[in-house]
């Protein structure tokens, strides 16, 4: 199962964070071992590493939301374009 970070910046560190449980159930449906990441310097960039057993489907995802993840990701304060880097 190869791991996964996709890598974005946020409006607010404490508003996106707060969402960390929706985000786990969200992504739940893909993924395993969902943590969350802030950048060292105290900006705006986050990431989300996880398991993934198929990671097409997980860059469907993200590529194009389903109109539930994408309310979801406005709530956090998520700023597109998202970034994935797949473990190699």
């Amino acid at each position: 199962m190869p791991k996964v970070i996709v890598a974005q910046s946020v409006i607010d560190i404490d508003r996106w964070l707060g969402g960390k449980a929706e985000r786990v159930e969200a992504l739940g449906t893909v993924a395993t071992s969902v943590t969350d990441h802030v950048a060292l310097d105290g900006g705006n960039q986050t990431a989300v590493s996880m398991e993934v057993d198929d990671v097409a489907t997980l860059q469907a995802m993200v590529s194009s939301p389903p109109p539930e993840l994408m309310a979801l990701m406005e709530k956090h304060g998520v700023i597109p374009p998202l970034a994935i880097y797949v473990e190699k």
